[in-house]
């Protein structure tokens, strides 16, 4: 092996090394009541916003992978069948998915935690229904939700890879930020959480 090769290797296992790992920043956000904000206008079009009974795992993954893929949603993708059942089995997961001329457009899912808190696990839209006046009013729904049931405190997390606008849609909805976090997670497309091909403006492409 050449010089030459030797240095053309190096810099392959530098890039390597450079995109095995991936920076973001987790922004978590409260609320310690409920919003005192009027009903926002039903958006048009025949809705409908269903909570899920004995919710199948083959529907959960369509959901998490359809919504989530773009912004880099994968630890879920990992679990197993088993213990995704196990969680979707909870009586504490409260999970609900909007229609939209009965196809499914987006869901959210809370986790109502012992503690007397609840989490906004997961929100959004698929990608076809995103710019078509539907995240601020289903998030008005996921606040309803998250307060409906005993309460004290309702928080959400969101992650640079997610869409631009979702802090500021957390922020509008009542949400204010208490932390952040910078944190390195393993890119996902190396251990095929997410596929290869998935683009982002944040994601440094991959060789092959």
């Amino acid at each position: 092996m050449g010089p030459a090769r030797r240095h053309a290797d190096r810099n392959r296992n530098r890039l390597r090394r450079a995109i095995a790992e991936l920076s973001d920043t987790i922004t978590y956000l409260e609320m310690t009541a409920p919003p005192p904000r009027p009903p926002l206008p039903v958006p048009q079009g025949k809705l409908a916003l269903l909570r899920v009974e004995r919710c199948t795992l083959s529907f959960y993954r369509y959901l998490y992978a359809t919504v989530g893929e773009p912004w880099l949603w994968y630890v879920r993708r990992s679990w197993s069948d088993e213990r995704l059942r196990r969680w979707l089995a909870r009586s504490e997961i409260e999970l609900f998915v909007l229609h939209l001329g009965g196809v499914p457009a987006g869901y959210f899912e809370l986790e109502r935690l012992a503690s007397g808190e609840t989490e906004l696990c997961y929100f959004g839209l698929a990608p076809d229904f995103i710019g078509r006046g539907l995240g601020a009013w289903l998030l008005q729904q996921a606040v309803e939700a998250g307060w409906r049931a005993p309460t004290r405190r309702l928080w959400v997390h969101t992650s640079t890879y997610d869409h631009p606008r979702a802090l500021g849609l957390y922020q509008r909805a009542g949400f204010r930020v208490y932390r952040r976090e910078p944190v390195t997670f393993p890119d996902p497309r190396l251990s095929g959480a997410l596929p290869r091909r998935l683009t982002h403006p944040k994601l440094p492409p991959l060789d092959g």
